[in-house]
């Protein structure tokens, strides 16, 4: 029997363009030039303004340098006299040239050379090589290596087993620098040890240290060490230092310093006025793009009715071209919108630039001023920067949570953590403070935080305890 049902559900719809636009509103000033290039060269109907009157003029300027009348031997006559190329020695400071940057190699590739210097299998090699690539900038496998084995399986097209990684690890780990393809601060450590002389007593004393109570020392059980290591204070004091002179990362920054480092380039501007406060754009791109209508008339024109894949295709060209522009004035006006109600909340602290100054903010408190919605609030300020009269601030950095203090007032988390940061900074390093110490501290400064939550932000900092921090300093 047939029969007909009424049924009310909720059902979450996203277009696609919803989509696209979205992941627009995500790119930075860098990335969006790029995908407007991108767009440019896809679609016909899209254009953008051309070079400035002053970028035309130097361009002719530097066609005009070749002058007609010179043939082809006085053109290529390079003879300078050499009163110029003495006068070219000479460098007003202001135009002195920079300081040449040193040859070095990186240490990846160094441990490549080394490599292929091996009586290696060149498949093999190339595996390897693969896994030298995935190391990061201090020259550790920091990454699990499930998901290093996951990403070589999609690279090759085939299942990659972790035994595989450990493997090509162990011949990484006979290259130098020592202690390269280390998995940890722990194994880095225990590598340079085991290439040192292993018949002195205190390395054979360091590696059983390291390897079986690496935990118990850097908790600092030195009572507990000196019962099973069998040594009196005097020993263990030599084997600390001798482990205190190792490396924690096979790399250090003097020996990767030259290489490339990404260009922060901001997003918005802001500067201060007397009392306001101006946020502007770097650049604006909605004005510099458009639609070329005049050619979609003449390509109109000249289609026939009859062809309507032709007439199909044109539309959706000019469809996409519209929407595009359209999309590129409503991220940067969506942007302005947002960067305005975050300088509202935080204007202490873009007056001044202390961090002190900063408030508890969170993506909904953004979204209740603009009337957006926090996935767009949270797009937007990500992958973005600001440069204001104090520096260039990164606008995740400016949000955060809220701690009442001892008066009652809420606090950013921010600030606390560089009050503890301050506090450990001026320490004594022979004597650190511990996490109870800490409280106290920020107990005498109106901050009365729990022990757990300095410990806490302690660990997001990436600061050890301070047993560590005595042991190593």
């Amino acid at each position: 029997m047939i029969s007909q049902q009424q049924v009310q559900k909720q059902q979450l719809k996203i277009l696609p363009q919803q989509i696209q636009l979205l992941n627009l509103f995500f790119l930075n000033t860098i990335e969006l030039e790029q995908r407007i290039r991108t767009e440019l060269e896809e679609n016909p109907f899209l254009d953008q303004e051309a070079a400035t009157e002053d970028d035309q003029q130097e361009k002719t300027t530097e066609k005009a340098e070749v002058k007609d009348f010179q043939d082809w031997d006085e053109y290529a006559y390079d003879d300078i006299p050499n009163y110029k190329e003495e006068y070219c020695n000479y460098f007003d400071s202001a135009q002195a040239p920079d300081m040449p940057i040193s040859n070095t190699v990186h240490f990846k590739d160094a441990a490549k050379q080394q490599l292929r210097m091996m009586d290696i299998e060149k498949d093999r090699i190339v595996f390897i090589e693969d896994v030298i690539d995935m190391l990061s900038d201090k020259g550790m496998m920091d990454r699990p290596l499930e998901d290093v084995a996951d990403d070589l399986s999609f690279q090759y097209h085939t299942i990659v087993d972790v035994e595989q990684v450990k493997e090509a690890l162990w011949v990484i780990q006979t290259l130098e620098p020592i202690g390269l393809g280390a998995c940890s601060v722990q194994e880095c450590i225990l590598l340079q040890l085991k290439s040192m002389n292993n018949k002195r007593p205190d390395v054979k004393c360091a590696v059983k240290l390291i390897a079986e109570h690496y935990n118990d020392l850097i908790h600092r059980q030195f009572e507990k060490l000196h019962h099973v290591l069998h040594v009196d204070e005097e020993e263990f004091r030599v084997v600390l230092n001798l482990v205190g002179t190792l490396k924690f990362h096979p790399v250090t920054e003097d020996n990767n310093e030259n290489t490339a480092k990404q260009t922060i380039i901001p997003d918005f501007i802001i500067t201060k006025s007397g009392d306001e406060i101006q946020v502007n754009l770097l650049s604006s791109k909605a004005s510099s793009v458009f639609v070329n209508q005049t050619l979609y008339d003449q390509l109109n024109s000249q289609i026939s009715n009859k062809d309507r894949s032709a007439s199909q295709y044109v539309k959706s060209k000019l469809q996409s071209a519209q929407w595009f522009v359209n999309a590129v004035k409503q991220r940067e006006d969506t942007m302005m919108r947002i960067m305005n109600s975050i300088v509202q909340i935080q204007k202490d602290y873009f007056e001044e630039g202390d961090i002190r100054l900063l408030k508890p903010m969170v993506l909904r408190n953004v979204s209740d001023i603009t009337g957006l919605d926090i996935s767009t609030v949270s797009r937007i300020t990500s992958n973005k920067y600001a440069d204001t009269h104090f520096g260039i601030v990164y606008l995740k950095d400016l949000f955060s949570e809220g701690i009442a203090d001892q008066k009652g007032e809420v606090i950013s988390n921010k600030v606390i953590q560089s009050v503890i940061g301050e506090a450990i900074a001026n320490e004594n390093k022979h004597h650190p403070y511990t996490d109870q110490q800490l409280v106290h501290i920020l107990t005498s400064k109106g901050y009365n935080i729990a022990r757990r939550t300095v410990a806490k932000y302690r660990e997001h900092m990436h600061i050890p305890i301070a047993q560590v921090r005595a042991v190593w300093a």
